[in-house]
């Protein structure tokens, strides 16, 4: 009994969040701004499009026009996910006439862009910036996944972001699409890091966030579970929304580091 509770108490840190509350119905919240770029935020496993508020408020000054989509991220799997509501939520935007369209991606949300592209393409000049994806799965799901609690908390989405070869994310196909990456490197959690092989958001590794196709790829001292509230991190994601590259400078200055280009080159 006593090993249940703590194994239970692990899930709702893994989850980061997954119990305070589901996803409404689906249908994306749009800011007005007829002529402004377009900016479709997806959330991460678990929780709601009120977790990507903050970076929504800031693109919103910025000049952009956002919709903040809300998905059952823990109903159903990565393709029904991606078919029933992510799909229908671009097309939305098109028909809102987005000629460009950005997306910006927590965690799973990340997995979903991924998968919607592999049989769709965005218009030129879009670009997608994905926070702290599990790209190459986690080790987190690799150890939690045969536990029925964490079937229970996550749900089909969550049984698929292992790190085995036939995961979601490793099977999907490249992207041709502009990707910048941002990695966490700071954890909350002693616990998840000790089973995470090098640098980690407590949730992924940084090295397991990248893609061979990306981009730009950056690592900040941030946490999986707030990454996307991190006023660097807001900064970064629009200046490469604008420019397709990461401000170099800015995040060295921020971080308190030199540059390391091992880690924030492709």
């Amino acid at each position: 009994m006593r090993r249940y509770i703590i194994l239970s108490l692990i899930l709702v840190l893994a989850c980061g969040g997954c119990l305070a509350g589901t996803a409404g119905s689906g249908a994306p919240e749009a800011a007005p701004g007829y002529h402004s770029p377009c900016v479709l935020l997806l959330h991460g496993l678990g929780r709601t499009s009120m977790s990507m508020a903050a970076m929504a408020r800031q693109l919103e000054r910025d000049g952009f026009r956002v919709t903040r989509l809300a998905y059952p991220s823990t109903d159903a799997t990565i393709e029904v996910l991606t078919r029933d509501h992510l799909a229908p939520a671009v097309e939305r935007c098109y028909q809102d006439h987005c000629r460009v369209l950005h997306l910006v991606s927590h965690s799973l949300g990340g997995i979903l862009i991924r998968q919607y592209l592999q049989t769709h393409a965005l218009p030129v000049g879009s670009r997608i910036v994905m926070l702290s994806p599990p790209n190459q799965g986690s080790e987190i799901a690799d150890y939690l996944k045969s536990y029925r609690i964490y079937h229970w908390i996550t749900g089909p989405a969550g049984q698929h972001l292992g790190t085995q070869a036939d995961s979601v994310p490793n099977r999907l196909a490249p992207v041709d699409a502009p990707i910048g990456i941002i990695a966490g490197r700071t954890s909350w959690n002693p616990l998840f890091s000790y089973l995470i092989p090098g640098p980690d958001d407590g949730k992924v590794a940084v090295t397991r966030a990248r893609l061979k196709e990306m981009a730009d790829f950056l690592v900040v001292p941030a946490g999986h579970t707030f990454i996307m509230n991190d006023d660097m991190v807001i900064a970064q994601t629009i200046h490469f929304l604008r420019y397709g590259r990461f401000d170099r400078a800015e995040n060295d200055q921020d971080a308190g580091n030199p540059p390391d280009n091992s880690q924030n080159t492709p």
